[in-house]
């Protein structure tokens, strides 16, 4: 039993994976690892961008504003987070950018769980 469960705290775990608490990239065995879905903690400093639009999207996502203040971009579109529980869902095929415009943290949840997405 003690192999399917898993207690933590989201900052010094998500700090060891890019943010990453759940998803395939955990090892095999491991309470966090999932095919279904992935699950980030994301803290980000005020100015702080995704390095690259990512296209081609086979997910669809949930991103939750915690706090701060945070756009998402999508094509032909804009979406500013500013008050805590904002959140923004796309679904796969949707194109999409971020910036922290203020430090922030954000909740993000990808389904499903599928390999080929970081970001150099």
């Amino acid at each position: 039993m003690q192999d399917r469960v898993y207690v933590g705290k989201a900052g010094p775990d998500a700090a060891l994976d890019r943010g990453w608490l759940l998803g395939h990239f955990k090892p095999e065995g491991d309470a966090r690892h999932s095919e279904d879905v992935e699950i980030k903690w994301g803290v980000h400093p005020p100015g702080d961008t995704r390095a690259q639009w990512v296209s081609g999207e086979q997910r669809t996502a949930l991103l939750v504003l915690i706090s701060g203040r945070f756009r998402v971009e999508l094509p032909g579109r804009s979406v500013l987070l500013a008050e805590q529980g904002d959140y923004v869902v796309w679904g796969r095929g949707v194109d999409h950018s971020w910036i922290a415009e203020e430090e922030s943290v954000v909740l993000t949840v990808r389904w499903p769980s599928v390999a080929g997405y970081a970001v150099p």
